[in-house]
């Protein structure tokens, strides 16, 4: 990861860079929920800070609010973000699954690179980030999607969405409540948190078990599984539909004797991962309602797994 310049190179440190750089671990927050990607989201705090500082310190000193005029940057440039990675995602090699993320206090003590992993790089976890939601967002057209994650998330009014947006404050309440509408449709009376632990506990033992009648039991009938392997590794190119297909596929899988699969939180959710010589290959997060899962997506690109070394 690229560091943020902690003060511009023609002068000293800002008064108020304290305050400035404390907005990071916001703007990553809103970052990856526009995206879903965590790659994404620190390239576009990335090149917020990096507009922030090209300004002169004089054209710093005179910005009534830092942390606003820093959210509105952020929030284009994830317009930005948002409106090429249709195009990108089109090429994308299998299905394109939002990147899952382990609890806060489980994010490695640094990156793969070798730098230190920023507290203020780790993404709060609320239902905002459960992958079902984050699959609904990415649903919807870049201009939804910043409406709604802006407003409905992050409580912004809809006049200042508009600056970031680029239309009237009225069209993106309609943005806003179209996204909204997606969101409603796509929900299920949702578990308990302890029914979502013991299903997917009973999931991982019908798995290694090869117990496909146990694992239909477990599957809502017309459930749908996705995996993720972004052309770098072996991963499903299509959606698997139906309870009995699901079963068939996990049940038919090998299981390596050094792999595990453990249960983990995903996205603030109960989860799957898998761990081949002690690496995680593999996150799988689930959609659960009224005891049955409905959807299962498993991540196997290990470009998306780097929270997780």
């Amino acid at each position: 990861m690229t560091a943020i310049p902690s003060a511009p190179e023609d002068g000293p440190l800002d008064p108020g860079q304290a305050a400035v750089t404390g907005e990071r671990r916001r703007l990553i927050n809103l970052a990856y929920r526009m995206l879903g990607s965590l790659a994404e989201a620190e390239d576009v705090v990335q090149e917020t800070y990096a507009r922030w500082y090209a300004m002169s310190r004089r054209d710093r000193e005179a910005v009534a609010s830092p942390g606003g005029w820093l959210t509105r940057v952020a929030g284009r440039v994830c317009l930005d973000v948002l409106r090429s990675a249709r195009t990108r995602r089109e090429r994308y090699v299998g299905e394109w699954v939002p990147d899952p993320l382990p609890t806060p206090a489980e994010w490695p003590g640094g990156a793969t690179d070798g730098s230190t992993t920023d507290p203020a790089d780790r993404v709060t976890l609320d239902e905002s980030v459960s992958m079902a939601f984050l699959v609904v967002l990415e649903s919807m057209t870049p201009a939804e999607r910043v409406a709604f994650v802006l407003h409905d998330v992050f409580r912004y009014p809809f006049s200042e969405v508009a600056g970031i947006v680029g239309r009237s404050p009225a069209a993106c309440r309609q943005l806003a409540s179209s996204a909204r509408r997606r969101i409603d449709a796509s929900r299920a009376p949702s578990s308990p948190t302890a029914e979502r632990a013991r299903v997917v506990r009973e999931f991982r033992q019908a798995w290694e078990a090869k117990d496909i009648r146990a694992l239909v039991g477990l599957l809502d009938p017309e459930a749908t599984a996705v995996g993720d392997g972004g052309g770098i590794t072996t991963a499903t190119l299509h959606p698997i539909e139906g309870a009995d297909s699901i079963a068939r596929f996990f049940a038919g899988r090998t299981l390596p004797g050094r792999l595990l699969v453990r249960e983990r939180t995903v996205n603030g959710q109960p989860g799957l991962t898998a761990h081949l010589d002690g690496a995680v290959v593999a996150v799988y997060a689930f959609d659960i309602a009224d005891g049955r899962i409905r959807r299962i997506w498993g991540v196997l690109n290990p470009e998306k797994l780097r929270p997780w070394a």
